[in-house]
């Protein structure tokens, strides 16, 4: 199971949400690079960083700070956030960045992850942001009336790399994790899931890890590595750990 520490980025500023609502930020870092640098240091191999505010705007804002992000690390990053033409997913990939996510894409235009899937195999990602059991778009500001299961299946075969699962009303909240609800999931469909909102303590990472095996191969944490709440060595020495025998 991958570990990926979460940089969300909105005027510049690494920051946090609560329930993905703009004006609940607190911002962790005014320097996103020097905090990625922190992770990297900590031992993780990947980051997820998104672009908040090219969530709502449709196009990239923080772009600036992305650079940074990835001039300042060797770590791989998987990126989202306004993401939503050929044209700007050619350009990240161009710039470094390993792994694209598209969420309002994915619901809009999915012929856009298909095309965009078989010409970058593995490094698209499709972002599916749940709220009372459909998919939210546009920075989580309107909800569709496409379930998540639906969504997930429309790119099976597709040569998607994750399905990357948030459940809105626990994202930021540090309520914990619903591991059963994301397991159901991961069995529901045949790309591998990443869960992410709510994550709370190393007791929800080890209750995602438990089923590693139906198919939840990584789990994002923010808020909780930032304020202490999850050791950045312990965390990673317990997704690394093996299964049973």
């Amino acid at each position: 199971m991958i570990l990926f520490p979460a940089i969300d980025l909105k005027d510049g500023a690494c920051v946090r949400l609560v329930r993905g609502d703009m004006t609940s930020a607190t911002v962790f870092s005014e320097d996103p690079a020097a905090q990625a640098r922190r992770f990297a240091k900590a031992g993780f191999a990947w980051l997820h960083v998104v672009d908040l505010n090219g969530a709502f705007a449709g196009h990239s804002v923080n772009g600036a700070a992305v650079k940074a992000i990835r001039a300042a690390v060797d770590l791989r990053i998987q990126l989202g956030g306004g993401i939503r033409d050929r044209d700007a997913i050619d350009v990240w990939f161009a710039l470094g960045i390993d792994r694209i996510v598209l969420g309002t894409a994915a619901v809009r235009d999915p012929d856009l992850v298909r095309s965009a899937s078989k010409d970058y195999p593995q490094r698209i990602a499709v972002a599916i942001d749940a709220r009372n059991g459909r998919v939210a778009v546009e920075g989580w500001a309107v909800t569709s009336e496409v379930g998540v299961i639906a969504l997930a299946r429309r790119f099976a075969d597709s040569g998607v790399a994750a399905i990357i699962y948030t459940d809105i009303s626990r994202d930021g909240a540090l309520t914990g994790v619903d591991p059963f609800k994301i397991r159901d999931l991961a069995q529901a469909i045949d790309i591998p899931i990443i869960a992410s909102g709510g994550v709370a303590s190393l007791a929800d990472i080890a209750a995602l890890k438990a089923h590693e095996a139906a198919g939840v191969t990584g789990v994002i944490c923010g808020r909780a590595l930032y304020d202490g709440r999850i050791d950045p060595e312990a965390a990673l020495r317990l997704v690394a750990e093996q299964p049973p025998c």
